[in-house]
């Protein structure tokens, strides 16, 4: 491990080597008190002498940020060595992704510290059918309702009040918050001659890979004669419905707001910006960026960014700093 908790009643403190894995031989700089200790993590804006924090941003604004925060060690984007330098007997370490490694760092100290013995918990509200599948270390709220043919995988938590209809499969390291609705019917019908409405039928399911995210009051349909997929790694913001037939791909980020028609296909490690919809039947390739409120009504291709309505190709005609806040960071 790369600290230890030197007493139970007691905070760790952690040092630089504590905080930056050496074992991915990282490139970063450092400058200040190599002694310097922290205690737990904070906000730039809010931080004490013995907390850690980060700065994404490389612009002047970054540079003013950084000299009046009172944070003990702050990692900082790269480009700003040189253009700002530490208090006395403080630390500044200039690396690529100062919000990544303090994510990692801050979420192997919350794993730590948690130190509870993991084991399956289900609330005697849950309403489960008797043909469902639970793996191990899962967490199964009040009020639950898991229909039949379900598999939830190892690790998963599914908070409150979630329905989890039927057919679902769902894989291992998941999360699922209050108010989700996974697997019911999608929305689909056709009409005949006196233009009555026929249901079309959903005999399918969803299949969630692992390490997937959905957060609270998000919809997901079940697939009419395919399934629906969420592939493994995706993380899916809270108010996004996605109808039937649809496959995310791995490592997506969908938030707030979007919405996802049916059959439509989405490829690897894509964020869509909020409240954003994406037509039924499109096709959106790998890494791509859809914009806030962007209704795309046709295919996209790897490495784009869309915006606007209806959307077209916007990646001529912002800069990386505006591609940076599209993406959500901050």
């Amino acid at each position: 491990m790369l600290y230890e908790r030197r007493n139970d009643t007691k905070v760790t403190n952690w040092k630089i080597e504590d905080i930056i894995d050496m074992s991915r031989k990282e490139e970063f700089f450092v400058e200040g008190d190599l002694e310097k200790k922290i205690t737990s993590i904070s906000s730039l804006w809010e931080a004490s002498d013995s907390d850690l924090a980060f700065c994404s941003s490389s612009n002047e604004s970054a540079i003013k940020q950084i000299e009046e925060s009172n944070a003990g060690i702050i990692l900082c984007k790269k480009n700003l060595k040189d253009c700002v330098h530490p208090k006395r007997g403080y630390l500044l370490v200039f690396l690529d992704n100062p919000r990544f490694t303090f994510v990692e760092f801050a979420n192997r100290v919350q794993a730590e510290k948690s130190g509870e013995k993991k084991e399956t918990k289900i609330s005697s509200s849950a309403v489960i059918a008797n043909d469902v599948v639970i793996g191990t270390n899962c967490y199964i709220g009040n009020f639950v309702s898991i229909g039949k043919n379900c598999v939830i995988g190892d690790n998963s938590v599914i908070h409150d009040r979630v329905t989890i209809a039927h057919n679902c499969k769902i894989g291992k390291n998941c999360m699922i918050q209050s108010g989700v609705t996974l697997g019911e019917d999608g929305f689909a019908y056709e009409r005949n001659q006196n233009n009555d409405l026929k249901k079309f039928p959903h005999i399918k399911g969803i299949i969630i890979g692992d390490n997937v995210e959905i957060y609270g009051n998000s919809s997901i349909a079940r697939g009419s004669l395919i399934d629906t997929i969420i592939s493994d790694g995706t993380k899916i913001d809270a108010m996004v419905h996605i109808a039937h037939n649809v496959k995310i791909g791995r490592n997506c980020l969908l938030t707030g707001g979007t919405i996802i028609g049916g059959s439509v296909i989405m490829g690897d490690s894509c964020w869509t910006g909020l409240n954003c919809t994406i037509k039924n039947k499109v096709t959106i390739g790998n890494n791509v960026i859809v914009g806030a409120g962007a209704c795309v009504i046709r295919n996209v291709p790897d490495g784009d960014v869309v915006g606007g309505v209806p959307a077209k190709s916007i990646k001529d005609k912002i800069s990386s700093d505006e591609l940076f806040l599209m993406a959500a960071q901050k």
